[in-house]
């Protein structure tokens, strides 16, 4: 019995239940619960309704601009945020007559595919379209207002009729004016498109209208009468130019053969000079002017200097001959008359301002030989003040001034670190921006700010207008202005802007 009850203790011990197996034993249970955890909304203490704000959906404003943000590289939501005021009046004031980098940015702002500000009301599109005329870029001026819709208010419709005068297309315009005559801004473009498409009854009607009610200031009615009456005034003295020149006036001197010079004039009206009416010294000193500002490719402006021999000397004919003898140089294959020619050729476009067009035209054939001395350095700086830059900072000439710190500069590296100490206050004030902590400590708090609530364009219009004060000499300004173009992605346009201002000395 003693046996079995041993057996029987033992066989208990052996037979452990499944439950003893280490993963299907159930842990513990805790003796002491959680807080309760309540995931209902709070109980109203009211009965009445809450209050319910009702606003009308609005869909986004239509991007309007002529190339398009993948390729500028700029979002669609520029100008969001900004007021349209302060956008406007930047776009009409900043200065970029002697940088062609901010030239190049300021086109690229104005004709980029973006948005306008909510609550705007084509203040934005208006201001884009004043500047391009501003900057004498008449055919994309045209093209922007083309693809806005320019008959759809009488501000769009006039610009767009200005700029295709300039441009000699304004026919679609005056039959656009015609189907829809509210849209003129006064009596005079009425009477011109009439008689421009033929309907000189009607043009006289109007004409007559307009000096019976006294609807034009009489120096108008006076050129009008000679537009559509020709033959009655054939041995009068010619009239008097106004103080203030519009392009329909412009036009209409044009039609009675005493064409204004353009010289004086507002720049957009030295594109008119392009066409093939006017003589060659006319389009010579027009392209110059443009391609100065950069509102025509420089092929064009070679096209014309490279047209005829110069029919005279001095001024411009000067610039032509010093031009032909360099291109004649390159296509010779010859180092030597290349180095005795590119000097000449540089001096001579410093005169009209049209540097880097020139070294955008011809800084690829400069490679091709082989120039020693002060031509090597000088078209090296050439080169460096072509797109292509940085390849130019690869071989930098021995010996010569200040080459570490424009190579280090094209590279975009720190330049403090790269190059010896700097020389001047320019290139000390670029020396700060191109330093590796520039983005903190260079870059303002306020266009930081607009950075980073999303006032994009605003903050770059205000980096260029912080560039033309430290052109000026206010090289905190310049450098501020240097490190925000790096901090929101225009690296380009920063080195770029760089190595002009050093090596141009304007």
């Amino acid at each position: 019995m003693a046996t079995t009850v041993s057996l029987l203790g033992e066989a208990t011990h052996a037979q452990q239940p499944l439950a003893a197996i280490d993963w299907l034993t159930p842990e513990p249970q805790s003796t002491t619960l959680p807080e309760t955890i309540l995931l209902e909304p709070p109980v109203t203490k009211t009965a009445r309704r809450p209050e319910i704000t009702v606003k009308p959906l609005k869909s986004l404003p239509q991007p309007i601009g002529l190339v398009s943000a993948a390729a500028t590289g700029l979002p669609m939501d520029l100008w969001s945020g900004s007021s349209p005021e302060d956008l406007t009046r930047l776009l009409a004031t900043v200065r970029v007559t002697d940088s062609p980098a901010m030239q190049s940015l300021l086109f690229t702002l104005l004709l980029s595919e973006a948005r306008a500000p909510e609550e705007d009301d084509d203040q934005l599109l208006l201001a884009r379209l004043d500047r391009l005329m501003d900057l004498g870029a008449t055919d994309p001026a045209q093209a922007l207002a083309e693809q806005a819709g320019p008959t759809q208010s009488p501000a769009r419709f006039q610009r767009w009729f200005d700029a295709s005068l300039l441009t000699g297309d304004e026919d679609r315009a005056c039959a656009a004016l015609l189907r829809m005559p509210h849209l003129a801004p006064s009596y005079a473009e009425r009477i011109f498109c009439d008689a421009r498409l033929g309907d000189w009854t009607t043009a006289a009607l109007l004409l007559e209208s307009a000096h019976t009610l006294n609807l034009l200031p009489e120096a108008e009615l006076n050129l009008l009468d000679r537009f559509l009456n020709p033959d009655v005034f054939e041995f009068a003295p010619p009239p008097s130019a106004p103080d203030t020149v519009r392009p329909l006036t412009f036009r209409l001197f044009e039609s009675i053969g005493e064409p204004l010079p353009t010289t004086n004039l507002p720049r957009a009206f030295a594109a008119a000079d392009l066409r093939d009416i006017a003589g060659w010294k006319a389009q010579l000193e027009a392209a110059e002017r443009l391609v100065h500002i950069g509102a025509l490719h420089p092929n064009q402006l070679l096209g014309l200097f490279s047209e005829r021999k110069p029919a005279a000397s001095g001024g411009v004919w000067d610039r032509v001959s010093a031009l032909q003898r360099f291109e004649t140089a390159l296509k010779s294959g010859s180092s030597e008359a290349v180095a005795k020619t590119l000097p000449t050729a540089w001096v001579a476009v410093k005169q009209s301002g049209i540097e880097t067009g020139f070294a955008e035209l011809f800084a690829d054939a400069l490679t091709q030989f082989n120039l020693t001395g002060s031509a090597a350095e000088l078209a090296w700086r050439v080169r460096l003040l072509a797109p292509e830059y940085e390849l130019a900072a690869l071989l930098p000439p021995s010996g010569g001034a200040n080459n570490d710190f424009l190579t280090a500069v094209a590279m975009g590296k720190d330049v403090a670190a790269e190059a010896q100490p700097a020389l001047t206050p320019v290139q000390g004030a670029i020396s700060r921006a191109f330093a590796a902590d520039a983005p903190q400590t260079e870059v303002p708090t306020h266009l930081r700010q607009k950075i980073e609530s999303g006032r994009l364009g605003e903050a770059i219009l205000q980096a260029m207008v912080l560039f033309d004060q430290g052109s000026d000499g206010n090289w905190s300004a310049l450098s501020s202005a240097l490190a925000t173009f790096r901090l929101v992605g225009l690296e380009d346009t920063a080195r770029r802007a760089a190595l002009q201002l050093a090596i141009l000395e304007r």
